[in-house]
């Protein structure tokens, strides 16, 4: 391997090496063949340096279905019906290439198309590059979600030396690598990219042309499973479209003779070279276009959020069954595939023939087709005259067979077969199929005609289609015991109805000329019965399932009262699965018709029954049960009884655990069936995590990933569930309500009143669940739900203080329970603030009302029951209500209002003002006193309120709670980090910061003592370099001690500054207020020996405030702590004038030394006993004089240490010597 050797390749080579890989990959896209397994390991470099395409091992046409190919190949190699459904498994892996190279919309499950080729060879142009792909992982999860929703990094080449990809390269690789294929790059923008230099300049319009070509035939032969989604029937079935549908066209998995490899006629080059298989064709009833929208959204991308759809507006309830109905039956529902030669029924042998013995030429289909009229007619008239020949020698009778065999084989082809059953050649084979000299040219006729029928696209009215079927009628009553010939003329038959009814279907009106005989369907319903070989049951259910697809007067024939339950008994009692999905389908689409068809199948058997059937089906059939539920709920049937079992909701919702996109899409509109007429099982729901199932689907859905048609279904069916939620909600609420209302006062309710309650009270955990959830939290929280809540709290305050006794109707856990979930529910609201954010951002837009009125709802009808509720008897409701009452007034006083606003909220901080202070104000001070952790939520309120509102302060101060306050700090002083301390000094910091405050009360009170206590404590905490633990919170609960102390330091130093300034002027000032002051204010001093070690903290901002505060001490109360100049201290003034570079800094350093010293001196605390600490500030002296060479402002403090060392020396020479 070239990148294996080299590891990655200069740009210019990949540029050559992509030319190849563009012109071969265009040539197979053109033919409609997709490779589908990009990779390194699948190119070869030939020896001129030329790279091409090897391993077609996965190659296929577009459409084409290999997991069924592979699997018809095995069970024809041995396996069978016992075995199919491990085939199936293995194929899955068989069909897959690597993933590394695999495109999103693969690895989602869609089909293999030209764009997710386009993805491989972006990925294969990035490797070799960059030499390694631009998605990778050994884990597969990992891979997986890389895939998905990672962006590839710009290509860097591994050899450094090379130069980086350029911008022309990247923009390549970028339209390559798009995670969604309808806007990566086409075939036209590839060719034409300037990477290129204009390297397929030559061939731009050709490639254009081209490029719309293929994509008209890949839109023919349709790029879906045949199993999941039901083709158009509009698309490329003209008669006479020859060019486009050549090239497309797919063979059938019923004719396997068709899979052998052919040789090239005329030297023109096919598709049918490079065909292993095709799909059964998805023929379509245009009955589906009978779901008016569903066909225009069905393949296109969502464009908006799957919540904001519907969920936007309002949606009646007839508008809302409207868009039910529509998502009953999707197009997987009404998949129709092939009655004859089907592989799932019966294995029919390849059909051969002898060219040798033909007698005419054995033209390919491909030639057949582009006969001209005579050669055409010349055919025709060869083939007429050889099946009418006498028989006068065995050989004449094999060349007949012969004939019919190949016949067969060219009857697969779409046009060919239409030409052939509207010439004389059809009257021909009914008459030879009444007078056939044996069974086995019968079966071969028949074959034939069951053959034309199923690949016909046209049906004219003159063509004896009903005689076919009038003889095909007969033969099988005759010979109804004949197990054999009925597996040989029933596929026929249905084939027959299915294109008389699909016919008639598309003129609009029934046709008198093709009105089926009463007989065939009775015929057909008697090889439904038991009794009958599993083959001969296997195809009468699928001729229904075919028929029942269409809106026909045929499919009109089926519905009568025996057909459900017998296709429940033969879906019931066999073990074959293919066989049991065709038995429910048939059941699901003659529902379709008849719901009462499902009706009487549930009246046979039973409910229970049925239920159990639904919850350990496969998938398969649990799609089809849950249309089956849909369609009968839509109609009302069985609707009273469905929606009160219990068991049957339970497994609905145990479905929305499977894999199967569509099974949960269904779920969730059987669920909303359900709801819509008995909203109790909304809570049964809740209970059951349905909240949570949508969540999860609503990620899956949301924009930016790519859509499939399944999750755009299951994004249509959420979207009215959560429509109808949001919309109950209101309902639920307004409930409780009138039957709280109407008990409101009373003391024993009446017998109607308490069963109200017991209906309604039970509903509030729906409440509680979807204020939870993040898909219905936003639509749900709305002014007219939180009116509804606060009146629902008011009930609660009559209920707790004995008003209203709701304890006899509903028992005293109920009514325990109710409030404690209410409760629960606007604390689950509060604890997401962009709620309350989402209303105040309507101000800078100018709607500043709204968000008014919002704060007006919280705090006049929410607010004042809860404060109520803090006086409540019950210790659990007090502590929760005084919980919520904190967190909802620290949100709703920290929302910042838009400028020039702030008059408008004079009232509702008015209100909430006088709410606390005429209410819960005055039981403060027992609340205080009441065990954790009630006074940590009272002191957060607290804190709230000091912190917007300084009048509020000064209620604090006027209630005389300062002294309870301080209780507290001594009730909780051994733990001085937990949340009731942190309130504490939070509060502590609201209040000496407000300018109004009697500071010198506060003094008086104690607030020195405590705060010293309390800093030492937390300064010694942060300063232990063992304790790690608590870090963050001693350094927080620090830094607002600090405030704290600056706070009074300022405070105290302004009061002693004024008295100064008095004393100065000579005004006779007061001077006794400024030495109590500082005398009640001196153990603050104490403090120092504290705050000079956290000078040298790396935090800068505890620097700051610590050395403020230490000036701030030093210049009232000098150096009177004795301790302030020891050897340790010393050491950190000296290291702190080293590594301090800023000269404010050092200044003020020095200028605290310079105090400290002078008052030492004075105080007589400086003597023979200090030199260490004098060495070492003598030291620093000398070496801070050079760092003021550049600093002339600090020359004087400098001069100064100079002097005073030597001062200090001389002072202790005398110890020294001695």
């Amino acid at each position: 391997m070239v990148i294996a050797q080299d590891e990655n390749l200069p740009e210019d080579v990949v540029r050559e090496f992509g030319i190849d890989l563009i012109t071969g990959l265009h040539h197979l896209h053109q033919l409609g063949i997709l490779f589908c397994d990009i990779s390194p390991g699948k190119i070869l470099l030939e020896g001129p340096g030329t790279l091409k395409f090897s391993n077609f091992c996965l190659a296929k046409v577009e459409g084409e279905n290999l997991e069924e190919f592979f699997a018809l190949v095995a069970a024809e190699e041995g396996g069978g019906d016992s075995g199919e459904n491990v085939l199936k498994k293995n194929m899955k892996s068989r069909v897959k290439g690597s993933l590394i190279y695999t495109a999103p919309e693969i690895v989602r499950g869609t089909d293999f198309s030209i764009t997710s080729d386009l993805w491989s060879l972006g990925c294969l142009l990035y490797e070799m590059f960059s030499g390694k792909p631009p998605f990778f992982s050994e884990s597969f999860s990992e891979l997986v979600e890389k895939i998905f929703y990672e962006d590839p990094l710009p290509p860097i080449p591994k050899d450094s030396s090379r130069p980086k990809a350029s911008s022309d390269f990247i923009n390549l690789l970028d339209g390559l690598l798009q995670k969604d294929p309808q806007k990566r790059l086409t075939w036209a923008g590839l060719l034409q990219h300037s990477f290129w230099k204009d390297a397929f300049t030559r061939k731009d319009q050709d490639s254009s042309n081209e490029d719309s070509s293929v994509s008209r035939n890949l839109e023919y032969s349709g790029s879906q499973d045949s199993k999941e989604l039901l083709k158009s029937p509009h698309c490329g079935q003209a008669k006479g479209e020859k060019s486009g549908e050549q090239l497309s066209h797919s063979f059938r998995l019923e004719n396997p003779s068709e899979l052998r490899p052919k040789s090239t006629l005329g030297g023109q080059l096919n598709e049918s070279m490079f065909l292993l298989s095709s799909r059964p064709t998805p023929r379509t009833s245009t009955a589906v276009a009978l779901n008016p929208g569903e066909a225009m959204t069905q393949n296109s991308p969502q464009k908006t959020s799957p919540l904001t759809k519907i969920t936007s507006g309002h949606l009646s309830q007839q508008d809302l069954e409207t868009r039910m109905r529509e998502l009953i039956y999707t197009d997987s529902d009404l998949v129709i595939t092939p009655i004859i030669d089907n592989p799932k029924i019966m294995k029919q042998p390849p059909i051969k023939y002898d060219p040798k013995i033909l007698h005419l030429p054995a033209h390919s289909v491909d030639k057949l087709v582009f006969l001209e009229d005579q050669d055409w007619n010349d055919f025709l008239q060869q083939v007429c005259s050889q099946i009418n020949s006498p028989e006068k020698s065995t050989g004449a009778s094999r060349a007949k067979l012969n004939l019919l065999c190949y016949l067969c084989v060219v009857a697969g082809h779409r046009e060919v077969a239409t030409r052939l059953l509207h010439s004389p050649l059809f009257q021909l084979l009914t008459q030879h199929l009444r007078i056939a000299p044996n069974w086995d040219r019968r079966a071969k006729v028949a074959r034939l005609i069951g053959l034309l029928a199923s690949h016909t696209t046209e049906l004219q009215e003159n063509t004896p289609v009903i005689e076919a079927v009038t003889l095909l009628t007969e033969l099988i009553r005759e010979n109804f015991r004949n197990s054999k010939l009925k597996q040989c003329l029933l596929p026929t038959l249905g084939e027959l109805i299915y294109l008389i009814a699909i016919q008639e279907e598309k003129k609009k009106k029934p046709r008198e000329c093709w009105a089926v005989p009463s007989a065939a369907y009775t015929v057909l319903m008697r090889c439904l019965r038991e009794g009958e070989e599993r083959v001969v049951n296997h195809m009468a259910a699928k001729i229904i399932e075919n028929v029942c697809t269409t809106f026909s007067a045929q499919a009109q024939g089926f519905i009568t009262g025996e057909t459900g339950p017998v296709l429940w008994y033969l879906f019931k009692h066999s073990t074959v699965d293919s066989l049991r999905i065709t038995a429910i389908s048939a059941l699901c689409r003659v529902t379709r018709h008849s719901p009462t068809a499902f009706q009487n199948v549930i009246e046979n058997v039973g409910l229970t029954s049925v239920i159990n059937s639904l919850a350990s089906a496969i998938c398969r059939v649990q799609q089809y049960m849950l249309t089956l539920f849909s369609a009968m709920l839509s109609c009302g049937i069985h609707l009273q009884r469905l929606i009160q079992e219990k068991d049957f909701v339970s497994t609905i919702i145990r479905l929305l655990d499977s894999p199967s996109t569509s099974i949960r899409a269904k779920s969730f509109l059987v669920l909303l069936y359900i709801l819509i007429h008995n909203h109790e099982m909304l809570l049964l729901s809740c209970q059951a995590r349905l909240v949570m199932y949508i969540e999860r689907d609503s990620r899956k859905t949301t924009p930016g990933k790519e859509q499939q048609s399944g999750n755009e279904y299951l994004s249509k069916c959420l979207d009215l569930l959560t429509c109808h939620i949001v919309q109950e909600l209101p309902r639920i609420l307004g409930d409780i309500l009138n039957a709280l209302a109407n008990v409101s006062g009373r003391k024993h309710p009446s017998t109607v009143q308490a069963k109200q309650l017991k209906m309604c009270l039970p509903l509030m955990p729906i409440v509680l669940h979807l204020v939870t959830s993040q898909v219905f939290r936003p639509q749900v929280v709305t002014e007219e739900f939180l009116f509804s809540y606060g009146t629902i709290l008011s009930h609660i305050k009559s209920v707790d203080s004995g008003e209203t006794n709701i304890d006899g109707a509903v028992g005293l856990m109920a009514s325990e329970e109710f409030i404690k979930i209410t409760l629960s529910t606007f604390e689950a609201v509060i604890q997401y603030p962009v709620l309350l954010k989402d209303y105040c951002s309507t101000v800078s837009s100018g709607n500043f009302g709204e968000r008014y009125f919002f704060v007006y709802l919280v705090v006049d009808y929410i607010l004042p029951p809860l404060v109520s509720l803090v006086q409540s008897g019950n210790v659990e409701w007090r502590l929760f209500s005084l919980r919520l009452l904190s967190e909802t007034t620290s949100l709703l006083v920290n929302q910042e209002v838009g400028d020039g606003k702030k008059e408008a909220n004079v009232d509702s901080d008015s209100s909430l003002l006088a709410l606390i202070r005429d209410v819960l104000l005055p039981q403060y001070e027992h609340i205080l006193t009441e065990p954790d952790p009630v006074p940590a939520y009272a002191l957060k309120l607290l804190v709230a309120m000091t912190e917007h509102n300084p009048t509020f302060t000064r209620l604090v101060e006027e209630s005389k709670l300062i002294p309870r306050i301080f209780d507290v700090i001594l009730e909780h002083q051994t733990n001085i980090l937990g949340n009731t301390m942190q309130s504490v000094v939070a509060l502590l910091n609201n209040l000496v910061t407000c300018k109004d405050l009697n500071m010198k009360l506060l003094y008086e009170q104690g607030l020195v003592h405590h705060v010293c206590n309390l800093f030492t404590e937390t300064a010694t905490l942060c300063l232990d370099v063992d304790n790690k633990n608590n870090n963050e919170m001693a350094a927080a609960l620090l830094f607002s001690l600090l405030d704290i102390l600056h706070s009074m330091l300022t405070y105290t130093s302004g009061v002693v500054r004024l008295a100064l300034q008095a004393q100065k002027s000579g005004s006779g000032g007061d001077t006794q207020a400024a030495e109590d002051l500082l005398l009640l204010g001196k153990p603050l001093t104490d403090l120092i020996s504290l705050l000079i070690p956290l000078l040298p903290n790396e935090d800068p901002e505890i620097f700051e405030v610590s050395s403020k505060c230490l000036s701030i001490l030093v210049q009232l109360y000098g150096g009177e702590n004795p301790d302030s100049l020891s050897p340790e201290n010393a050491e950190n003034f000296a290291d702190l004038l080293t590594s301090k570079e800023d000269p404010k800094e050092q200044k003020l350093l020095l200028r605290i030394l310079r105090r400290m010293f002078v008052g030492q001196q004075c105080s007589g605390f400086l003597g023979p006993g200090d030199p260490p600490s004098c060495w070492t500030l003598g030291k620093k002296a000398f070496s801070a004089s050079p760092l003021c060479g550049t600093h002339p402002q600090l020359h004087t403090f400098t001069t100064w240490h100079l002097q005073l060392y030597l001062d200090l020396i001389k002072s202790a020479e005398p110890r020294t010597s001695g």
